[in-house]
């Protein structure tokens, strides 16, 4: 389902272990400590990369929203990241042995990101419309990652087009109700394997509900990435701690869903030797309820199945019955094919 996808160096997609992103975003509160925390938290769950954010406030809030909405400049401002911020985090990032990367929400954001060589981009539900947004990030030839929040069918085509009209076929994207949380009756999970169909790329699921069931579940479905906000404490002052999941979760997902994406295995059916050779052991073969003796003939009434399975099988029984034996059985001895003239 879709194709695969380079991604820092890690393979994505069908056949492929869940890519899982822990999302700091902005849950560190502009607090570089609690950022590295949340680093090292993240490396601890076993996730393969940390996101952030990368925003100014006078790049994503217009002056007016500022005005009607009172204390939200100086709370944008607080969680904003610096050039230097940005830089200090992907270095511990590399020190801590995690993929950095985080989302551009203007032009010089993803100009900065670039300078920093970070291996891929994402792309907010919010820019899927953003169309020139989409065409200058895939002229920067690197991996994109977009999520389809909001965005009707024909919108996400018309984003998906702009990038390879840039000759950039490193797309990813992900199924996403940009609800914080939604209601579960809206998430509608099946998504992922509709868009994998459409489009032909890989597909995976930006995680807003509360708790692990839908990202294990659309890893069952086949996502090949899952992205979920992550947060040392839900009760924490800020947008998305709510949401998020915290380490112990976040470890969950990781163990689980590489879990659930071994199990999913084939479609081929194949019975394995290991399950083979519980068969000898846990199935039926056919033996005579009585003793017989050589000449006798076996009918349905002499007969009984029980285990091992090393004997003549019970969907063999036709061929046993009206047949004479050419030696004598005792009572419950398995019944073989040899015991006939």
């Amino acid at each position: 389902m879709g194709q695969q996808l380079t991604l820092a160096g890690t393979l994505v997609g069908t056949g492929y272990p869940p890519y899982v992103i822990a999302e700091i975003g902005a849950n560190h509160n502009g607090d570089m400590g609690l950022a590295r925390e949340m680093i090292d938290a993240a490396v601890e769950s076993g996730a393969d990369a940390v996101k952030f954010q990368s925003w100014a406030a006078d790049t994503l809030i217009s002056k007016p929203l500022f005005a009607r909405l009172p204390g939200l400049h100086e709370q944008a401002e607080k969680y904003a990241l610096s050039r230097e911020d940005h830089l200090k985090l992907r270095d511990y990032c590399i020190q801590k042995g995690i993929t950095f990367f985080s989302t551009p929400f203007s032009f010089s954001e993803a100009d900065m990101l670039e300078t920093m060589d970070i291996p891929f981009f994402k792309v907010a539900s919010m820019d899927t419309i953003h169309l020139g947004f989409l065409r200058y990030l895939a002229a920067k030839q690197r991996p994109i990652i977009l999520s389809t929040g909001m965005s009707t069918l024909g919108e996400v085509e018309k984003a998906v087009d702009v990038i390879r009209a840039e000759g950039n076929e490193q797309l990813a994207l992900l199924h996403c109700v940009a609800v914080y949380p939604p209601e579960i009756q809206t998430v509608n999970l099946h998504n992922i394997r509709m868009l994998a169909e459409q489009f032909d790329v890989p597909v995976g699921f930006s995680d807003h509900t509360i708790g692990i069931g839908s990202a294990i579940a659309a890893i069952a479905l086949g996502a090949s990435i899952i992205e979920k906000h992550f947060t040392l404490d839900k009760t924490l002052e800020g947008w998305d701690h709510a949401v998020s999941a915290d380490p112990v979760e976040m470890a969950q997902i990781v163990r689980e869903g590489r879990a659930v994406q071994q199990a999913l295995g084939s479609s081929r059916r194949v019975i394995g030797e290991a399950e083979q050779a519980m068969a000898s052991g846990m199935r039926r073969s056919v033996i005579l309820n009585r003793s017989m003796r050589a000449g006798e003939t076996v009918t349905l009434d002499d007969l009984e199945y029980k285990r091992p399975g090393t004997g003549i099988r019970p969907d063999e029984v036709d061929r046993v019955l009206g047949r004479k034996l050419a030696v004598d059985v005792s009572e419950e001895e398995l019944l073989t094919w040899q015991d006939f003239a």
